[in-house]
């Protein structure tokens, strides 16, 4: 069954130039307007008990097709099929009432929701322990930060366990732990065959919440499918993009007109990218593509890389991170004169596997970060991340253990 299903969903805003025109248009019935296309022929159907994760860079559409789905905008064409209770986290503060304490807050927006008044009484607490706002929960919620805001909105919405949970890029403005404990909430909520949309600008959580996503550019799906498939080719997109604009801007002055007139070969010509890497994979020493490790074990590293320009030469690393900003480990090939380094020629693929023996790190969860870098380890040409790799707990203490021997001799 679906749970959410959208046929040829189309959204159009009026834009006046003035405020007054709208009603010159009323008196002198013509219009004054134009018309501003957010999305255009947008189909897709969720099933019960699915997350879909939409993505697309800023002004592509993507909150704008949220509200359509909880009902606060109405489509222009298209239809849009709900099965079951929604709730949703949008813009910060979307359903609060600024002068009320956050604990009337929990009564009008659960009330919302369709929870009846008994079940709000029993759910009240756990709402208020989960936020952390004991001591805010009695004040106006206008006094709030947006941190306490989000909690207290992720808090509602989670605890009265609806049927689909919309997430638009609220968990952004959470401090880490809150985060923390947002991630396992949404992970309890899938295992519990709920349905899930979730819009974020991060693309790890995004992997790793969401079964497929829908990549959203300038109103128009560009690509559905596999979310760790969309997701690559969306940060290949946004990485050529950022290259792209980054090569125009060092453009002589003289030579912006023929890059102008000659947009399309200048993309081509401009060397977007030096290297991408397809895919990257966690392996054991069997070759089985692993998410869960043991510690003590061994662990390959697998990148494919494929070369888009003639004569590079480089370096490539692979790196254990516990966030986007916080290695943990790394292993870097910079030094090691055995590992073919190039040149390599455009067209070129090949893997880069590195085998990491009593792997030492003791319980834990983290990212893979593979990385080609050139021949001076400064300039990357291209990162990217793998699926969330668990360790699994094993006795001691401390984030660590190592490969050793005991003895015991009687004196």
């Amino acid at each position: 069954m679906a749970r959410i299903t959208v046929n040829n969903l189309h959204k159009e805003f009026r834009i006046y130039e003035r405020p007054q025109d709208r009603l010159w248009e009323i008196l002198q019935r013509r219009p004054r307007h134009t018309l501003y296309h957010v999305l255009d022929d947008i189909s897709f159907a969720v099933p019960d008990g699915k997350s879909l994760g939409i993505i697309g860079v800023n002004g592509a559409g993507k909150s704008t097709l949220l509200k359509l789905l909880v009902g606060t905008l109405q489509p222009t064409r298209g239809e849009i099929a709900i099965e079951g209770q929604v709730a949703a986290l949008l813009e910060l503060g979307a359903g609060f009432h600024p002068e009320f304490t956050g604990r009337r807050n929990i009564y009008l927006n659960a009330s919302l929701l369709g929870v009846p008044d008994d079940n709000i009484a029993e759910l009240e607490r756990d709402i208020i322990e989960f936020s952390e706002l004991d001591y805010f929960i009695d004040r106006p919620v206008k006094t709030y930060s947006s941190g306490m805001y989000v909690r207290l909105a992720f808090s509602i919405a989670t605890m009265v366990r609806p049927d689909i949970l919309v997430i638009d890029e609220a968990l952004s403005v959470g401090d880490m732990a809150f985060q923390r404990k947002c991630v396992e909430r949404m992970n309890q909520f899938r295992a519990d065959q709920k349905t899930m949309v979730f819009c974020s600008h991060s693309m790890f959580h995004v992997q790793e919440l969401c079964d497929t996503a829908i990549w959203i550019d300038q109103g128009k799906i560009r690509e559905m499918g596999d979310s760790e498939r969309v997701v690559g080719h969306y940060e290949d997109y946004c990485n050529s993009k950022k290259s792209y604009n980054s090569i125009r801007e060092d453009l002589p002055r003289e030579l912006e007109s023929k890059a102008t007139t000659d947009e399309s070969d200048a993309a081509e010509d401009a060397s977007v990218q030096d290297c991408r890497i397809n895919n990257l994979r966690v392996k054991d020493s069997n070759g089985n593509v692993i998410e869960e490790l043991e510690p003590l074990g061994t662990v390959v590293l697998e990148m494919e890389v494929e070369v888009l320009k003639d004569g590079i030469e480089g370096n490539f690393g692979f790196a254990f991170m516990k966030s986007s900003e916080e290695p943990h480990a790394s292993f870097l090939t910079t030094e090691v004169d055995d590992v073919e380094k190039g040149p390599f020629h455009k067209g070129d693929r090949f893997t880069v596997s590195l085998t990491v023996e009593h792997f030492a790190m003791r319980v834990g969860e983290y990212y893979v970060l593979g990385g080609l870098a050139d021949k001076s380890g400064l300039l990357w040409y291209e990162t990217k991340f793998s699926k969330l790799l668990r360790i699994k707990a094993t006795k001691g203490v401390g984030p660590i253990t190592m490969v050793s021997g005991w003895s015991v001799n009687r004196l």
